[in-house]
């Protein structure tokens, strides 16, 4: 059921606050939990980036403006209670203070092995390997060895998957789509590229009917 509502909708609570959960355009991932009143919901509106109510420091903050990390709203929208709001932004850097992607990485409890292995929980995982190195891990490995050797095994993965192909074999070409996916990421990181970076490109191509490629200026 789609709805849309006014502004004086909005329900805050006893303390003219309403929490807006910040979530990424791209991903669906959730950046942060943090309130508006009706000021900072005005602000948002008005000039298109977040702008929030500080409980601790009793004042207004716009996200970004001393770390410039902002975050471009896409659109806003309320529960069925309308008093809590779904903020869709496109981010301009970290969202947290501690510089994770994310506010939410503190993991409580996930049903099974607590792997997250969608394409944005893989990116973060191997992300974390380079950010802060574990020992024995063979992502930190590859991170230590530098792009020499992730594009060796970029190759290397891609003739496996080429290998799979061509035998028609389904199971051994899932298999090895996966080591290269695995691989293509970890030089995604190295190269300081993003999942949306890549998401971006497709989405300015008519991919699906029509292979265009690149075309660099000279």
């Amino acid at each position: 059921m789609n709805g849309t509502i006014e502004k004086a909708d909005i329900k805050f609570d006893g303390n003219g606050l309403v929490p807006a959960i910040v979530q990424d355009h791209y991903t669906k991932e959730v950046l942060t939990l943090a309130y508006m009143n009706e000021e900072s919901l005005d602000i948002t509106l008005r000039e298109g980036y977040t702008c929030f109510w500080s409980r601790s420091r009793q004042e207004l903050w716009r996200k970004g403006e001393t770390s410039g990390n902002r975050q471009k709203v896409v659109s806003v929208t309320a529960d069925c209670d309308k008093d809590a709001l779904v903020v869709d932004v496109i981010k301009e850097g970290p969202a947290c203070h501690t510089g994770a992607e994310s506010c939410f990485f503190n993991r409580i409890h996930t049903e099974g092995d607590g792997a997250d292995f969608s394409y944005e929980g893989l990116y973060r995982l191997i992300k974390g390997r380079k950010d802060r190195p574990k020992e024995g891990s063979y992502t930190t490995y590859l991170f230590n060895e530098g792009m020499d050797k992730i594009l060796k095994k970029v190759g290397e993965e891609s003739t496996e998957v080429i290998i799979g192909g061509a035998k028609k074999d389904r199971e051994e070409a899932v298999y090895e789509m996966a080591d290269l996916i695995y691989h293509l990421m970890v030089m995604m990181v190295e190269m300081d590229i993003e999942i949306k970076d890549v998401t971006e490109e497709l989405a300015k191509r008519h991919v699906i009917d029509h292979k265009v490629k690149q075309k660099r200026m000279k």
